[in-house]
């Protein structure tokens, strides 16, 4: 299969995570004048969640995008270890909504567990889809900057660690566990954009 063809499938993948995270935003329904408003208001969590979820999709499509530029193939493994990528990052959706439902009341714990749990499996199977390509080499193309891969791999290692991090605070705050994962987010969001001045700097 082409490197081009895996891209632009993955590229669907990603834009339809995305996209779903919106809807999961209900349109209140009120019943009396002026209430509207604060309904709006009320709804803090879902906008929270949504947040959350996408600048993290958001930041794993960008360095998805980062790991397929210093591809110069693909192979059968990697297919499947991409596969298990985007099943993940399908899914986040639905946790997305527990967050935003339940985080902030009694089931909170249980909703920031799963949330924490589909974040760190996802972290985990997008160092899995960068260290197989990345190992001696085997699928890295043969003009990349080795300062540049030893770089990625230095930038995705500490992500299954402070999402699993996150998770386990959730068992003593659920508040404070999504609001670390929104930290991690943005953390994510600042050092891709680090790495990608370093980049045009190299």
């Amino acid at each position: 299969m082409k490197k081009s063809r895996l891209e632009a499938f993955s590229d669907g993948v990603f834009a339809i995570a995305i996209t779903l995270l919106v809807l999961e935003i209900v349109v209140p329904h009120i019943e009396e004048p002026g209430e509207l408003g604060q309904a709006i208001l009320d709804l803090w969590p879902s906008y929270l969640a949504y947040a959350t979820s996408f600048l993290t999709i958001g930041i794993m499509w960008i360095n998805h995008h980062t790991v397929f530029r210093q591809l110069g193939e693909v192979d059968h493994r990697f297919l499947f270890i991409n596969l298990g990528l985007l099943m993940c990052i399908s899914f986040v959706p639905f946790p997305t909504t527990l967050l935003a439902d339940y985080a902030w009341g009694g089931n909170g714990e249980a909703a920031a567990l799963t949330y924490g749990i589909t974040l760190t499996i996802t972290a985990l199977f997008f160092n899995l889809l960068w260290r197989y390509a990345a190992w001696n080499n085997r699928l890295i193309r043969h003009d990349a900057d080795p300062r540049e891969v030893d770089g990625i791999s230095r930038a995705y290692l500490p992500g299954p660690f402070m999402y699993g991090g996150a998770t386990l605070v959730a068992l003593v705050s659920p508040e404070a566990s999504a609001a670390l994962y929104l930290a991690v987010a943005v953390f994510y969001v600042g050092s891709s954009s680090f790495f990608g001045r370093e980049e045009a700097a190299l």
